[in-house]
């Protein structure tokens, strides 16, 4: 297997929850020495932000948190990337709605919500990541440790579905 595992985080527009998902795991991935071999991407199931950096209280929660947003630009789900991604992560379940009606009939067992790798996120059945859009800073703050939180239960899965594709 010489490609590389590809993952797409999705929100509405892709400037608020996906961009930190993507900026997040592409650090976590890159600390679990997954570098070249996961590649990270974000995009909305709308355009109305498509070309525009990140939501400035996006950049600003990253920064706080240690990471930086400034290079993000949105762009717009494709639906030939559900076949492509090996796992998509999506929002809240309209977003796992509006993908899976995407696919047109392919499989769609690889697009989850992000928050399902969050096991307090699972028990406390708060899978859903709110939309930090129209509330203040501190919703951005809050939807920074959810994604912090999934994170690590994404790279386990994503290295855990390498080494069986490795192994098959």
């Amino acid at each position: 297997m010489n490609d590389p595992y590809r993952v797409c985080i999705v929100c509405s527009g892709n400037i608020c929850r996906s961009p930190m998902g993507e900026i997040v795991l592409r650090r976590r991935f890159e600390e679990a020495g997954l570098t070249g071999k996961v590649v990270v991407d974000s995009a909305g199931t709308g355009g109305w932000h498509v070309g525009n950096g990140a939501d400035p209280r996006t950049v600003r929660a990253l920064r706080t948190g240690g990471y930086d947003g400034s290079a993000h630009r949105a762009q717009q789900f494709d639906d030939t990337w559900v076949s492509e991604r090996d796992l998509v992560l999506v929002a809240d379940c309209g977003h796992l709605r509006d993908v899976r009606r995407l696919a047109a009939g392919d499989d769609t067992a690889h697009v989850r919500l992000l928050r399902s790798f969050d096991p307090v996120a699972v028990e406390a059945g708060t899978l859903d990541l709110d939309d930090p859009y129209y509330g203040d800073d501190a919703g951005f703050d809050r939807c920074l440790q959810e994604v912090e939180a999934a994170a690590d239960g994404i790279v386990a899965f994503v290295t855990d579905d390498l080494e069986r594709r490795r192994r098959a």
